[in-house]
């Protein structure tokens, strides 16, 4: 018998919230560009316009929602009420009849995953002793990955096997939606969170779940805003590697400039999930005994590394294994980083920090994504493919640098 503590329950109900909302979600999104095309007649600006101000206000909701977190006695209300606009707004794609009605559907879409995703991210944290923090956020990123993985390939049976419309497919997206809010609501148990640690007997306390450890004899001292140097020092290295962070969607421009059908890009995308989602939970697991930065180190050199290899990439094989590796690279950084938020902060203030630290990424996407397309098209796609590998190693030796190994506890 594994020696291995289970994971807390809040841990799993949640992966499992997050697995069948991304089902729900990759059911339609994939699918969105080609209904507002060819179906409302929109043009790809109008796609950009949508996605743009849908992404920036996911971006500052995340960083409002994990202060406003920090200052409830609760953080599950506002995680119920962010699945619960999304799993109800989602859907509704399927009535739009005009370009402008999924601008306002895609805004209230990714409101709800502003309003949860920073305070979802500190309950996991509540909920889980230290020693288990990357396993936990790995499993977590592996359930969500995996319902990546699921929701294409359902949106294709129902295209194909059952010749259902577009319109039919979004709203049969509802049902992983609204059980996700069910589970959320039936097996999410918190107690009020940590707002200051407490002193007994000049042991430091921490309530972990429904239980509460001890977690240090003397608290770290604190910068004056209560997260701390280490961790403004540690986002403006992800902010670093954010901006060599490109959308996606040129990897796949590239996988079909060299011969990869359309009919695959599907395939291979669910492949890439797949491989994202079996290497979470091993990853996050690992940095529990490793530690947080070697694993992200090494995440951020393949992703390097494979940037570069796409930069020089002939053939259609290279594109398969290069989106394998690609994923590989999620499974050692996704859950990871978000472990190490964790531990650099104060329990009372995790809410706030994952609020940052969710704005940063969201913050750094839109310019990385500008300046990827701008060197693509003004000088090559090897080259813009460089810039992003350059900007990873940057920020891997900026986070040996000038972000601390240990993990503070609590």
């Amino acid at each position: 018998m594994s020696d291995t503590p289970r994971l807390p329950r809040n841990v799993k109900a949640l992966g499992v919230v997050s697995l069948l909302t991304d089902l729900s979600s990759e059911m339609i999104y994939p699918l969105l560009p080609l209904f507002l095309t060819t179906v409302l007649g929109a043009g790809a600006s109008v796609i950009g316009a949508i996605e743009g101000a849908a992404e920036s206000t996911s971006a500052f909701l995340k960083l409002a929602s994990g202060w406003w977190s920090d200052r409830l006695p609760h953080r599950k209300p506002l995680v119920v009420v962010g699945y619960t606009l999304a799993a109800v707004a989602r859907p509704l794609v399927g009535v739009a009849t005009a370009a402008w009605h999924v601008l306002g559907i895609r805004l209230t879409d990714r409101a709800g995953k502003g309003i949860r995703s920073s305070p979802r991210d500190a309950l996991l944290a509540d909920s889980t002793h230290p020693s288990q923090r990357g396993r936990a956020y790995g499993f977590h990123r592996a359930a969500d990955n995996f319902g990546a993985v699921i929701g294409p390939l359902v949106a294709w049976m129902l295209l194909q096997r059952q010749e259902l419309a577009l319109r039919s497919v979004f709203l049969w997206a509802a049902v992983p939606g609204v059980v996700g809010v069910i589970v959320l609501l039936l097996f999410v148990r918190e107690g009020p969170h940590v707002h200051e640690p407490k002193r007994d007997e000049g042991v430091l306390v921490e309530a972990v779940g429904d239980s509460v450890i001890e977690v240090a004899a003397h608290p770290p001292a604190r910068a004056p805003d209560g997260l701390g140097a280490p961790f403004w020092r540690y986002l403006a290295v992800l902010l670093v590697f954010t901006l060599g962070n490109s959308a996606d969607a040129f990897l796949l421009l590239r996988a079909s400039q060299l011969g990869v059908a359309i009919a695959l890009i599907p395939i291979l995308w669910a492949a890439m999930n797949l491989v994202k989602s079996l290497s979470s939970t091993p990853g996050g697991a690992l940095s529990d005994r490793v530690g947080r930065r070697p694993l992200i180190v090494a995440g951020w050199t393949l992703y390097a590394v494979v940037y570069v290899l796409f930069a020089f990439a002939t053939a259609e094989w290279h594109v398969w294994v290069l989106f394998l590796l690609y994923g590989a690279h999620f499974g050692l950084t996704e859950g990871v980083e978000k472990a190490l938020v964790a531990d650099l902060v104060p329990a009372a203030r995790r809410g706030t920090a994952f609020g940052w630290y969710n704005f940063t990424i969201g913050l750094g996407a839109l310019p990385a994504s500008v300046i990827f397309g701008l060197v693509w098209d003004r000088v090559s796609p090897g080259a813009a493919f460089g810039l992003g590998a350059a900007l990873a190693g940057v920020a891997a030796v900026g986070l040996l640098a000038l972000v601390p190994g240990k993990r503070r506890e609590g």
